[in-house]
């Protein structure tokens, strides 16, 4: 029985990260499969983290060997982002697990609501020359001590959350934002993991294998976004995050896959 857990989370990050590859919010696929696999809300939360730490390293990698890289405006706002993930992590453990899929049933359609309007790039098109005030800069670490905490407490789309935050906020390129982001969901992702593991909320077995699924699944999604077969995925996961949220909402109970 655990040997099917085991394939079926490793599918499930295939397509996570396929989904993330192409547009994001693959934690919205991969989250609620590990809660209807048996692992409590918090576990679930904790293990998806490795999947997400491991695509960071990625990335960071990635934009530093073609030269990008802004340690002082990452640490700026990493620090307050990190010390909101830790209230985060603490509020997400401290809450019940029913609570938590509610909570967490919301912000999928939410969040899948974003992904399919794209609110960012009307930002984007109306973005200004790059601007650190003191009043900007003062405003931005109130924020991502804020966006700290919610990635901390349940971070499904919380990439959406920075693009939109350091277009708004700073005016500076996308590219510059891209790699920013990457930068500071990595520092909070390795602080919300590590206060998940001290707790003890992290399947390691599991996440490992999360992980493994969605590398896999990103260089499928690189290959889907070359030969533009996209919108297939699009409403694949139209139907799966709405089904996935009226599970956690009991209007599936009928349903049992655990």
């Amino acid at each position: 029985m655990y040997c099917g857990k085991i394939v079926l989370i490793l599918i499930t990050g295939l397509v996570a990260g396929v989904v993330s590859t192409l547009g994001g919010g693959g934690s919205l696929l991969t989250m609620p499969m590990l809660i209807f696999l048996g692992l409590p809300a918090a576990e679930a939360n904790g293990t998806n983290r490795i999947g997400l730490l491991i695509q960071d390293l990625v990335g960071i990698a990635c934009f530093r060997s073609k030269g990008y890289f802004y340690p002082k405006i990452s640490l700026l706002l990493g620090i307050p982002a990190v010390l909101g993930s830790i209230l985060g992590v603490r509020a997400a453990i401290s809450i019940s697990g029913e609570l938590f899929e509610k909570i967490l049933g919301i912000i999928m359609i939410i969040v899948l609501i974003t992904i399919l309007t794209r609110p960012e790039r009307r930002f984007i098109k109306n973005i200004e020359e790059e601007n650190w005030g003191i009043t900007r800069l003062i405003v931005a670490i109130t924020v991502f001590f804020g966006v700290g905490f919610y990635g901390g407490f349940i971070q499904a789309g919380v990439g959406f959350i920075i693009i939109i935050a350091l277009t708004l906020i700073t005016g500076m390129p996308l590219v510059k934002v891209n790699c920013l982001k990457i930068f500071i969901r990595f520092a909070f992702t390795i602080s919300s993991l590590l206060m998940f593991s001290i707790s003890g909320k992290v399947n390691l077995l599991l996440g490992l294998t999360l992980a493994a699924g969605c590398s896999i699944g990103a260089y499928f999604g690189s290959v889907i976004a070359i030969s533009k077969g996209e919108k297939w995925i699009r409403v694949f996961l139209i139907i799966t995050i709405l089904a996935m949220a009226a599970k956690l909402w009991g209007l599936l109970d009928f349903i049992n896959i655990k």
